[in-house]
């Protein structure tokens, strides 16, 4: 296994674990978790594959697998798919934990 699929997968899976705890009701999003992650996958995927393809980006041969999808590792692909779902499931838990901490006049 590659050093970046390990980041990835170290980043991911105790946000996935904790996403199945039931008071959160993450799983009820799930149409927003993919617009979400296929729309950030256009934007910066193809931001990413343009700046490859310019030479101003560049990944570690040694850290990757050496498998490529349109010019960019399978790793940079499954990224788009992670860290958008660990933001995610980062706000709804603090959204969920604070919403009887604050005001919502305060807010506005």
């Amino acid at each position: 296994m590659s050093k970046y699929f390990l980041t990835l997968m170290a980043s991911f899976l105790p946000p996935f674990f904790l996403s199945f705890y039931p008071p959160l009701k993450f799983y009820k999003n799930i149409k927003a978790l993919f617009v979400s992650i296929i729309s950030t996958t256009i934007i910066f995927g193809g931001w990413d594959v343009f700046a490859k393809l310019r030479g101003h980006w560049y990944f570690e041969p040694t850290a990757i697998w050496g498998k490529y999808f349109l010019g960019l590792p399978y790793e940079e692909w499954l990224f788009f798919i992670v860290i958008p779902f660990c933001c995610l499931f980062t706000w709804e838990t603090l959204k969920h934990f604070t919403k009887n901490s604050f005001n919502q006049d305060e807010i506005k």
